[in-house]
């Protein structure tokens, strides 16, 4: 083969390489669990071998058509607050849609606005763990941690009484280690992520917003999405009416779990809303 022909083949191989990683590097970003319960192996869901990359890419193929069968349950997830003005606009918006959501409370917010959090309660709403300070959980020590996660439990269930603060937690910013997952587990928790991030934390409209969520809707689905944006509260009542025509119904993430399993809320389907 002349130096042409080598150089030819390498800018092939090169190309097929460059894709093919691309292709690994977007799979791996896509695999992160859903959920991970306190009887899962948090370090082979979160930090899983290149191996196991491989294996899933090829069985997300093998096994689309059984998951497409899984039903079309969406739960919407609130993370932050509760805010003085935005949260009673979430409220007004959901009673007026009705449909319930959980609020992943800041245990601090809600010393500040206890009156906002019982609200969030009694529409029906449920309450789960966001921490007591919402800090870089994977910045810090396993004790901190800890004292996080129990500190907001404590506070959140002193404020509302609801269950959920015992089961359900979420990292601030999504920011998490292996080991911030396995104290959770230790304590007991569920740490609840999300199989779609709307991001409605930047700064969009409520068009952008509802176009992202028709695009990667799955079933069964939860949602990422903020208390304190009003571009979440003024796309609702589109996101609620489209997905319920496609056959979705809206849950909590506890009925939501009784409904279905954590290894169908981390392998989920892509569907068309």
């Amino acid at each position: 083969m002349n130096r042409r022909a080598w150089f030819a083949a390498a800018i092939v191989a090169i190309a097929f390489l460059s894709y093919a990683g691309y292709r690994f590097y977007r799979h791996s970003a896509q695999v992160q669990p859903a959920i991970v319960t306190p009887k899962m192996n948090a370090r082979q869901l979160i930090a899983p071998s290149v191996g196991t990359h491989i294996s899933r890419l090829f069985n997300e193929r093998i096994n689309y058509a059984n998951r497409s069968k899984l039903p079309k349950l969406i739960a919407l997830t609130f993370d932050d607050g509760p805010y003085p003005v935005f949260t009673p606009l979430l409220l007004d918006q959901l009673q007026r849609l009705r449909v319930h959501g959980t609020f992943f409370l800041i245990g601090r917010d809600a010393e500040q606005w206890p009156q906002l959090a019982q609200r969030i309660e009694a529409g029906g709403n449920e309450i789960a763990d966001h921490t007591y300070t919402h800090p870089n959980l994977d910045q810090e020590s396993e004790v901190q941690v800890r004292e996080e996660i129990l500190k907001g439990r404590d506070v959140l269930y002193g404020i509302a009484h609801d269950p959920s603060v015992f089961h359900y937690f979420r990292p601030p910013h999504g920011r998490y280690t292996v080991n911030t997952i396995e104290v959770a587990q230790k304590l007991g928790y569920l740490t609840i992520l999300w199989t779609d991030d709307s991001g409605d934390w930047r700064t969009v409209t409520p068009a952008s917003l509802e176009a992202h969520l028709e695009r990667y809707a799955t079933a069964p689905e939860i949602v990422l999405l903020h208390s304190g944006r009003l571009a979440t509260v003024e796309m609702l009542p589109d996101v609620v009416a489209r997905f319920e025509a496609a056959g979705y119904r809206f849950v909590t993430v506890r009925q939501l779990l009784t409904l279905v399993t954590p290894d169908q809320l981390n392998h989920p389907a892509k569907h068309s809303v």
